[in-house]
């Protein structure tokens, strides 16, 4: 599509490095505190975490990337990647562990490390050590931090460990560093409802995230929401609701922020419900089709911040 909806990341990607570039998924042998101390950590998390269809962790994250690299290389053309530490908590490990594991992403064509993390597992000495990393061998680094709403309600009753002021601690201290900011969000928990999804906007935007990875929720089988699913203890929003929350969303958050995905997806053989039987680039498709005929697009009620109530004595 050309009409101008919202900013899709894999625009970003070739734009800054002047060609497409690939996300290789990397799996290290680390936990989560929440899951640690709470025996099932957050309501819908499963054994494997994020990285659902990604290597093991009995691969070398060298190994790993060099696989991936080939295959991907062979396949598409590819020349640059960026290795992407998705799953569980990746800081949640001893500072000298973090460091060779991230030492090991340092080959050549990669030219980003991504970590994925939770917001109460920032401290200064992982981020002093991708500080190092990224200047010595050039190569940039991104922070993703799992907020999944800004309804500190909701964040209890899923288990997540974590308020909101540890998401906003972590995003400033990120910010210091000149690194990338990358929030994932899930935008239709059984609790939240549209308030929450425009409030998730807001504080973003405030705390400029760099990207916004937005997840559609799905039930993981043998987690402790597909318990509560099976026993009608929540429902979930219809695709007609959720396709809404998206939109009104990409209304609120800054023009400047890049969207990863509007939705989440999960092989349907490890889940009770994903998506709603439909296919993640088909429900994309008619979120952006809908969005063209309503004339909505990114940032359109992007006009709360900068004193708005005092704005008219400045015009």
């Amino acid at each position: 599509m050309e009409e101008y909806i919202y900013n899709r990341y894999a625009v970003y990607l070739k734009e800054h490095y002047g060609q497409k570039v690939y996300k290789l998924p990397v799996h290290i042998a680390v936990n989560c505190p929440n899951r640690k101390y709470n025996s099932y950590g957050c309501t819908y998390c499963g054994e494997k975490g994020a990285g659902l269809e990604q290597k093991s962790d009995a691969f070398s994250v060298e190994g790993q990337l060099k696989y991936n690299m080939e295959y991907i290389s062979k396949r598409y053309k590819a020349q640059k990647f960026i290795a992407y530490f998705q799953s569980f908590t990746n800081t949640y490990l001893p500072p000298e562990k973090f460091k060779n594991y991230m030492e090991q992403a340092v080959q050549q064509n990669i030219v980003e490390i991504a970590v994925s993390t939770r917001p109460d597992c920032i401290r200064k000495e992982y981020l002093d050590i991708l500080k190092s990393i990224s200047e010595k061998n050039n190569i940039e680094i991104t922070i993703e931090l799992g907020l999944q709403t800004a309804n500190y309600h909701s964040l209890e009753k899923i288990n997540r460990g974590h308020t909101l002021a540890e998401y906003i601690e972590s995003s400033l201290l990120i910010k210091q560093y000149g690194f990338h900011l990358c929030t994932h969000l899930i935008l239709n928990l059984p609790w939240d409802n549209r308030t929450d999804v425009i409030e998730s906007a807001k504080l973003i935007s405030v705390l400029k995230s760099d990207y916004v990875k937005l997840h559609s929720l799905y039930i993981e089988k043998g987690t402790k929401m597909a318990e509560d699913y099976n026993n009608h203890l929540f429902e979930i929003c219809s695709i007609e609701e959720y396709k809404e929350r998206v939109k009104l969303f990409l209304e609120y958050i800054a023009p400047t922020v890049w969207i990863q995905r509007l939705l989440g997806r999960a092989p349907e053989k490890d889940t009770l419900f994903v998506n709603w039987g439909k296919s993640w680039w088909k429900i994309r498709d008619e979120i952006e089709q809908e969005m063209i005929i309503e004339n909505r697009y990114q940032g359109k009620n992007f006009h709360y911040l900068g004193g708005k109530c005092v704005k008219e004595f400045f015009l």
